[in-house]
């Protein structure tokens, strides 16, 4: 049977004549219908150019220069720009991995999907209308009707992807292409987009091309892997022959920079970074990186060899080491009694809402409503939950980056208050989720790191120079990297930026909010192992914001589960996410995407989307979406019920078979 799509030797450039930089270099592969081919990889490797080279949708300067694109009979690069239009949407449809930049925020969601519908199926009329709802029943988007006639703004992210795969479907394509298509979603919001993605995949018997760094992803949704690096594919197989036994170092250090659940040891980092394209490409790409490389994978470029049902380009491949184990240290899962750093007691944070003229306020969004936690020095809490439940409000809250509406914050044994928040900010820092975003572009990283240390007038300016530097060094950037520009830097070195940053002014507990989330797993795990070293060393207390529970079970202590602004579930690490009892836990860990094989029930479906903060459910907040609720959820909300070393949960179900 021929190939839904073949790819083969295909070069794409940027830029021309000696400029030019080769971004996808001699890629060959095949995807079958009904077949979901996975390009795996980091940042930089050129996942995203060979997608865009298939759609023929290449940044200014961007050209293919040689290989075969073929879909079906079809010769993609022979086509007239005219003849391929049709093609894109109509046979070969891609979903962009940050849907608020690829829809029109101006044009109301209907008239978006309506516009593929005309162009590819000649759909007039209320027909178009009507095959827009279904669309969205197909991706399953609540009340289909009302949200044709919203804005992309007025949805969740979630949302805002299945309106893209709507749209991506409206051309009844052949293949469809997913760049990223769940990077910055909530474990729930991505379980329940691949569930739609494997659904439509087998229905309608398309080919897939999954483009993701998720090894967790990959294992799930994929029938074959190819794993690319520096412009090349350097490994390919079946799915189950991947995971079981990857020939390439490059594919084993991937695995082996994972958190593993239980396992608190060391992660395997990746040293140096994807070589620029610009570097001259002699031997072997990865060898600069290997630290099994030899004098010929320096000098002579690897072939393809075939082992055990798998292709992998290594001068080594089926000689490498058998993989070692990590050393493993698991947390201890008591929690301690010393005194805590950090107290919060009934922490609120409500934002109201003003119509009218004289902007009266008729009602209140509650972000944060009736919170309460504590850490101790050294120690990590991890707070989790989907995204708009009030988690970086809090930490923004704790640091008067928004002010309290209510509640108390103790922080080193002092109550803080408007009048000494020059201490709180010595104490307690914050590192953001985008570095670039939150370093300021115009200021060299020197002055970024001295602005703190000048405001708060830490020691004398003779010193703070010298303090610089050893910062630097002491998050592992070199030290030329004061006299340089944010811009200059690579993702995982601008997060250790901030954390120098936040480290400037000595603080006692650093927030972190999703400092990882949008890192490869290699850059990740260079990112946990500086946070834990440094409060080995230094003794800090972290909370740590995340959706990210493979992250939690790693690096935290204890972890708070957070729902529409209250807390439902906290306890050691061990206890909450391998014996979670809520239920709103429960599918947040079953929805987790793991490398292993996974028994049990399987991925738990929570029913319709999170209410609004603004009028948040009676009783129980969760109630709308428990599979266990009952009457008394409606009318009430649950009590603390302890269920053992520290560990407590707010259900009236877990209380009612205690």
């Amino acid at each position: 049977m021929k190939p839904l799509l073949r790819v083969d030797q295909l070069v794409t450039e940027i830029g021309h004549g000696a400029d030019a930089l080769r971004v996808v270099d001699g890629v060959s592969f095949q995807i079958a219908a009904g077949e979901t081919y996975a390009l795996l990889g980091e940042s930089g490797c050129g996942k995203s150019m060979t997608a865009l080279s298939l759609m023929r949708l290449l940044p200014d300067g961007g050209r293919i220069v040689s290989g075969d694109i073929r879909l079906g009979e079809t010769d993609v690069r022979a086509l007239p720009e005219r003849d391929m239009r049709r093609v894109r949407g109509g046979q070969m449809a891609m979903i962009f991995q940050e849907p608020m930049l690829a829809l029109n925020p101006v044009i109301k969601v209907g008239e978006q999907i309506a516009e593929a519908l005309v162009l590819h199926q000649g759909l007039r009329g209320q027909a178009t209308w009507d095959a827009a709802r279904a669309l969205l029943d197909a991706v399953g988007v609540p009340d289909a009707t009302r949200r044709l006639d919203t804005y992309p703004f007025e949805l969740s992210g979630g949302l805002r992807q299945r309106v893209m795969i709507a749209m991506a479907l409206a051309g009844q394509p052949r293949l469809l292409i997913a760049d990223e298509p769940t990077t910055a979603l909530d474990v729930t919001i991505q379980a329940q987009v691949l569930d739609v993605l494997r659904s439509l995949r087998a229905e309608r018997q398309m080919g897939m091309l999954l483009i993701t760094h998720d090894l967790g992803v990959v294992a799930e949704n994929a029938d074959r892997v190819g794993v690319m690096y520096a412009g090349e594919l350097v490994e390919e197989g079946a799915r189950d022959v991947f995971f079981s036994a990857p020939q390439h170092p490059y594919s084993r250090m991937l695995f082996e920079a994972l958190p593993r659940p239980g396992d608190g040891g060391r992660l395997t980092t990746i040293p140096g970074q994807v070589p620029k394209l610009d570097d001259p490409m002699r031997g072997c790409r990865f060898a600069p990186r290997c630290p099994f490389a030899v004098a010929r994978c320096r000098d002579e470029s690897p072939d393809w060899q075939a082992i055990n049902g798998q292709r992998v380009r290594c001068h080594l491949a089926g000689a490498l080491p058998a993989r070692s184990a990590r050393e493993v240290t698991t947390h201890a899962n008591s929690t301690q009694t010393a005194q805590a750093l950090l107290q919060v007691d009934g922490l609120k944070v409500h934002f109201p809402i003003r119509r009218g003229l004289i902007q009266r306020t008729v009602g209140h969004v509650r972000a944060v409503d009736d919170v309460t936690l504590s850490i101790q020095a050294g120690r990590t809490l991890a707070l989790v939950g989907e995204s708009g439940c009030g988690k970086t409000t809090v930490g923004k809250a704790l640091l008067r980056l928004i002010e309290p509406t209510a509640g108390r914050i103790v922080l080193g044994g002092e109550t803080i208050t408007a009048k000494n928040v020059s201490t709180l900010r010595r104490q307690a820092q914050m590192v953001f989720q985008d570095p670039f975003s939150s370093l300021n572009p115009r200021m060299r990283v020197a002055g970024i790191l001295l602005e703190g240390m000048d405001a708060l007038r830490v020691g004398a300016a003779s010193e703070r120079r010298d303090a610089v530097a050893q910062l630097l060094r002491q998050v592992g950037l070199p030290d030329d990297t004061g006299g340089r520009y944010p811009h200059a830097f690579s993702g995982g070195q601008r997060q250790r930026i901030a954390i120098a940053r936040a480290l400037a002014v000595s603080p006692r507990l650093v927030i972190c909010d999703e400092p990882t989330s949008a890192l490869d797993v290699s850059v990740q795990a260079q990112i946990l192992n500086l946070l834990k070293d440094l409060q080995d060393s230094l003794g800090l207390a972290y909370l740590f914001i995340t959706h990210n529970l493979a992250v939690v079970e790693y690096l935290a202590h204890e972890v708070a589960v957070m729902y529409l602004g209250r807390i439902v579930e906290h306890g050691a690490t061990g206890d909450v996410l391998r014996a979670p009892c809520h239920p709103y836990t429960l599918a947040l860990v079953s929805a987790v995407p793991r490398i292993e094989l996974q028994t049990g029930p399987g991925i738990i479906r929570l029913a319709g989307d999170q209410p609004s903060p603004l009028n948040p459910p009676s009783g129980c907040h969760f109630h709308p979406r428990c599979p266990h609720a009952s009457e008394v959820c409606r009318q009430t909300y649950p009590d603390q019920t302890a269920v053992g070393g520290g560990h407590w949960v707010r259900c009236h179900w877990v209380a009612g078979q205690a």
